[in-house]
């Protein structure tokens, strides 16, 4: 009876090794070593440092939506599937607005169900007459709408990529058209650029080399950060719960330690300034809440 002895090892060693991998792909949340800060007060000065009067409300399009398995976008989450909707925004002045992310490709997307048609018409015609176009990442359901504009070099004279979007070497994300970049300056800034009255962005290089973060001021006081893909939901802020390493390396190739530093902060940075709404990425949850409060408006104008 010493192969049954074996075989009961044989099954013990396989389940333990299979645990231990479960929860390297789709468990471990730890931080590491290293530090990611805001500034929120440096922020605050910039945001009111360019003249002008501040936006008056943030607005939001639908263009598309995923579904994926809640584990893979928090740790920890079960195996069920959850709306993953993709946003383009649009931060409105009295007489102006800036377009923040642009959605998929209207283009490649048009015959799936899950494509909105009509919101992503809406936000190309905003792309056309915004003050400023920017996104938080290169990835195809940020940069994706911006790539298919159809007059590509009007909505780049107001569009301001950073240095690592621009890159024409980079590997994440589509490329523009051949050419379209050509007599093109990228945004560079070190840290925080002021974008506009109340409108600041913040670097957050993980997800992508080139992502970053928008901080709004409105007119009425109130402060909003848009989180792009550091987090796809707000749970990842409030619990420090990345999505699954399973997902950072083998489907997005992202800096995982770079991305959970920045949710440290971010986690922190919501606790001690609570006044400060941040929104998450692809939170369906959240909008909806976002939307009943009046933070945001669903439809631009």
């Amino acid at each position: 009876m010493g192969w049954l002895r074996w075989l009961v090892y044989l099954i013990v060693g396989l389940a333990v090794a299979g645990a231990g991998l479960y929860y390297w792909y789709f468990l471990d949340a730890r931080v590491p070593s290293g530090a990611y800060s805001i500034d929120i007060a440096e922020v605050r000065r910039l945001a009111d440092e360019v003249a002008g009067d501040k936006p008056v409300e943030i607005r939001a399009e639908q263009v598309f939506k995923f579904r994926f398995p809640f584990s893979v976008m928090v740790v920890g989450k079960g195996w069920e599937e959850i709306d993953v909707p993709v946003f383009s925004y649009q931060v409105a002045y009295a007489d102006r607005a800036i377009v923040v992310d642009t959605g998929v490709n209207g283009v490649e997307s048009k015959a799936d169900p899950n494509f909105d048609a009509a919101a992503y018409a809406r936000m190309q015609t905003a792309m056309l007459t915004a003050a400023n176009i920017v996104i938080t990442h290169e990835h195809p359901d940020h940069i994706g709408g911006l790539v298919a504009a159809e007059n590509l070099p009007a909505v780049l004279s107001h569009t301001q990529l950073t240095t690592e979007q621009a890159d024409p070497n980079r590997k994440y994300g589509p490329k523009l058209p051949e050419g379209a970049l050509t007599n093109y300056t990228p945004l560079s800034y070190e840290r925080y650029h002021a974008l506009a009255p109340g409108v600041v962005l913040i670097k957050a290089p993980g997800h992508t080399p080139g992502s970053q973060l928008v901080y709004v001021k409105l007119a009425d006081g109130r402060e909003v950060l848009l989180l792009g893909d550091v987090a796809w939901r707000m749970e990842s802020v409030k619990t420090l719960a990345p999505r699954a390493r399973y997902v950072s390396d083998f489907y997005l190739n992202e800096d995982r330690p770079a991305v959970i530093l920045q949710l440290a902060e971010l986690k922190r940075l919501h606790e001690a300034e609570p006044g400060i709404v941040m929104v998450a990425g692809h939170d369906a949850t959240q909008m909806a809440e976002l939307v009943k409060a009046g933070t945001i408006k669903l439809g631009f104008q």
